[in-house]
Order: C-alpha cells, then sequence, then structure tokens
C-alpha cells in the first residue's frame, strides 16, 4: 500500500511524500506531522523511506552489553533513577575483575562489542579511564563503544584538559566509538529543567563533531516523552540532522520514551502510539542518517518488532545487561533468539551487524 493511495488531505499528502521524492521536509513540516493524528499514514510513509534506504530481505541487531563502570554522579538529573551519590553506601566503581568476567560473558555469547558508561564521577581522573581502556584492549579483541558527551565534557572539566584534546587521548587508548546518550532533548529550555548539571546541548553537539573530525563513529539519540513540547522534539532531530550534513559521521539515530518511575519527574508515560509516531517523523526527518533503531528496553518486544514497520531497519542490542532504565521501573529482557524471531516473524531475515552495520 502507498502513500499516495491512502491520503485524503492536501497537505499531509505533500508533506509525506515529499521525502519519497528525495526532498527534505522542514521543521514546520515535523510540527505538522506531530499535530496530526492519523498514525497508519505516517508509518506507511515511514517504511516506504526505510524500504527505499534498505532494499535488503534483512534487518540487523547486534549482540552487546551495557557496563556501568560507576554509579556514583555529580549531575543528579530529575530524569534519572540510577545515580547515586558520592557517600551513598550503593555507590560503586567496578572493580577490574568484574568488569574482565563481564566482558567474557559477553564474548561467550558472540558479542563483539561492549558500551560502557557511568556517572560523573567527581574524583576519577584521566589515567582511570585511559588504564581501563588499555587493560581491556590488551586483554580482549571487542569493540569499546563508551564515553558519551557528558561524560567527555566532565572528563575536560576534570582534567584542565580541552575536549578535542580527551577524545584523542582515550582514542589512543582504544577507545572505538562513542554513544549517543546524554542527548536526552538538544533543547536548552529542557536541559535547564531536568539536568542543569549536564553538558549543554551544543557541548553535546561539539563533542559529536570533533569526534567525527577525528574520524570515530557515534550515535545520535533521544529521550523523550517527559516536559519537552513536540517543537523541541523537532529542534532536537534538527540539530542531528545539521551535524550529520557537516560530517556525516552518525550511524544510527536511537529514540526512546522517558520512565518516571523512582526519578524525581512524575509524568504519565507516553505510550506505544506516541513512542511510534515519534519514530515514523524520525525517520522521514533524518534523510541523511542510514540506519534508524528500535527501542525494545522501553517498548516490549512487539512494538519493537511493529517499529520494523515504521521506519526502524534495526531491533539494536541483546543487551545481555542493562541497569538505567531497570532502576526507572522497567525491566524487558530478549536474548538474541527472541530478536531473531521477531525479525523473521516481520517478514525479515534476522543478520547480526557491528557498530558499523558490517554484517558478521
Amino acid at each position: 500500500m502507498s502513500v499516495d493511495s491512502c491520503l485524503t488531505e492536501e497537505s499531509l499528502k505533500e508533506i509525506l511524500c515529499r521525502p519519497l521524492q528525495n526532498k527534505r521536509i522542514t521543521a514546520d513540516d515535523g510540527s505538522y506531522l506531530f499535530e496530526h493524528n492519523d498514525l497508519l499514514i505516517m508509518g506507511i510513509a515511514a517504511d516506504e523511506v526505510c524500504r527505499r534506504k534498505h532494499p535488503e530481505d534483512y534487518r540487523t541487531y547486534i549482540i552487546d552489553r551495557n557496563i556501568n563502570y560507576t554509579n556514583i554522579c555529580t549531575s543528579g538529573c530529575k530524569f534519572c533513577a540510577f545515580y547515586k551519590d558520592i557517600e551513598h553506601s550503593d555507590g560503586y566503581i567496578i572493580p577490574k575483575e568484574k568488569l574482565y568476567k563481564k566482558i567474557e560473558e559477553t564474548l561467550e555469547l558472540g558479542g563483539r562489542q561492549i558500551l560502557m558508561q557511568g556517572g560523573l564521577h567527581p574524583a576519577l581522573k584521566m589515567d582511570f579511564y585511559t588504564e581501563l581502556l588499555r587493560s581491556v584492549k590488551t586483554r580482549f579483541d571487542i569493540h569499546i563503544h563508551a564515553f558519551s558527551p557528558p561524560e567527555i565534557i566532565h572528563f575536560s572539566h576534570l582534567n584542565n584538559i580541552p575536549m578535542p584534546e580527551v577524545i584523542r587521548i582515550l582514542k589512543d587508548a582504544g577507545l572505538d566509538s562513542i554513544p549517543g546518550g546524554g542527548a536526552e532533548i538538544l533543547a536548552d529550555r529542557c536541559r535547564e529543567i531536568i539536568s542543569p548539571n549536564k553538558c549543554s546541548a551544543q557541548e553535546w553537539l561539539d563533542v559529536m563533531q570533533s569526534a567525527h573530525e577525528q574520524g570515530m563513529r557515534t550515535t545520535a539519540t533521544m529521550m523523550f516523552g517527559h516536559i519537552e513540547t513536540t517543537d523541541e522534539r523537532i529542534e532536537h532531530l534538527e540539530k542531528i540532522r545539521k551535524l550529520q550534513d557537516t560530517t556525516g559521521g552518525f550511524t544510527a539515530f536511537i529514540a526512546w520514551t522517558f520512565q518516571s518511575k523512582n526519578t524525581q519527574l512524575e509524568n504519565a508515560l507516553l505510550g506505544s502510539y506516541d513512542y511510534l509516531k515519534t519514530l515514523a517523523i524520525a525517520r522521514l526527518y533524518l534523510d541523511n542518517i542510514e540506519n534508524i533503531q528500535a527501542s525494545w528496553v522501553t517498548q516490549g518486544a512487539k512494538i519493537a518488532q511493529l517499529s520494523l514497520k515504521f521506519g526502524a531497519n534495526d531491533m539494536g542490542s541483546t543487551m545481555i545487561e542493562e541497569n538505567v532504565v531497570k532502576a526507572a521501573g522497567v525491566s524487558y529482557t530478549m536474548e538474541k533468539e527472541e530478536i531473531e524471531f521477531l525479525i523473521n516473524d516481520a517478514g525479515f531475515r534476522a543478520k547480526q551487524r557491528d557498530l558499523y552495520y558490517n554484517l558478521v
């Protein structure tokens, strides 16, 4: 079923057909789509765009593990249920042997990557992070996807080292790529309310630009459904798209819904309708990003599977371990076999990939 055969409203039809004609939709177009309620039509349009970018008969996933090296953090973000103050009895820094064990388990399960992030610890200097990277690379043949932009900015301030130099030092020590965490919504109004002690929107973008300029690939993310407006979601997408125009360094975009339990924000949870609509609009808007991931971690298996018809071409990670979303009261788990079943059941072949979307 095509977009053209389904649409009756001329302005909506014009907007949704634009990406199919290799024309870029504008911020005003994006805002109009958020105001519109015909989710199915947006899904059809996003699916057509996805199939044109990915005509292959398979959809992908990756086996990796989220390892949080510390939960001690000075940021105090209102949306976070994971962090602990430095004096808290449950605060930790992961022991090396425990880290190595987690990596060994990941490799045994067929994983080729670890995602390593942590809180903004007030006392860990650069030597801690470079030694951590070198020790892992010495022992294991594994891709290290680690240290989101807020962490990079924190390292820069704590060590009085320019941000681009921090990235260079970490890269030399073994860092392979940078995750898009800490983006939340790239609108300063939001950040000043929910994460005033974390890096600004521009600093997040600057880290990513510097990483790209140094030959490092990164991912882009968006956590939505807290205090942002739909116009601010579009602002976020616009900033990602603009940077990608300049550098081409983002491998993928991943969006997920805010989970409020145990946090300082008492928001009504967004449902699957809003998630799928935002996913579809992201696929239509981000014409220069090849890959869109589904978020089964917050949406569960069935909505993640449906995401493959709403613009996503990738099921993301098996996430052998995940702690941050779990701390906010949501705990979905999925093994390799279930991810493969969901992809196959949606009419595609399941293929394992690496961070760069090379099949493995």
